[in-house]
């Protein structure tokens, strides 16, 4: 790797991924189907705030978790635990 000198910037977009130094690129990918007029507000609010298309989806997901019942909540981060668990296995 290329050292870069001090105060000088990386060419091209940094890495932007919903944490620090992930990248999206690396995220798992999934096809959905949508209806046109949702669609179409998807990409509407993608270029009004200038978010990514990913970044609505991931707070939308985020906003209606929140919502739910605590006990719903619960049951979604074991879910999700499990999940992990599992992949991790897999990459072992």
């Amino acid at each position: 790797m290329v050292k870069l000198p001090a105060g000088s910037r990386r060419i091209g977009r940094p890495p932007a991924g919903a944490r620090a130094g992930e990248k999206v690129k690396d995220y798992p990918q999934l096809s959905i189907r949508l209806p046109g007029d949702v669609k179409a507000k998807l990409q509407a609010l993608s270029v009004i705030t200038g978010r990514p298309q990913w970044r609505l989806i991931t707070d939308s997901i985020e906003c209606f978790l929140k919502d739910r019942p605590e006990a719903e909540q619960r049951m979604v981060r074991e879910l999700v635990g499990r999940s992990r668990s599992r992949s991790q296995k897999k990459q072992t």
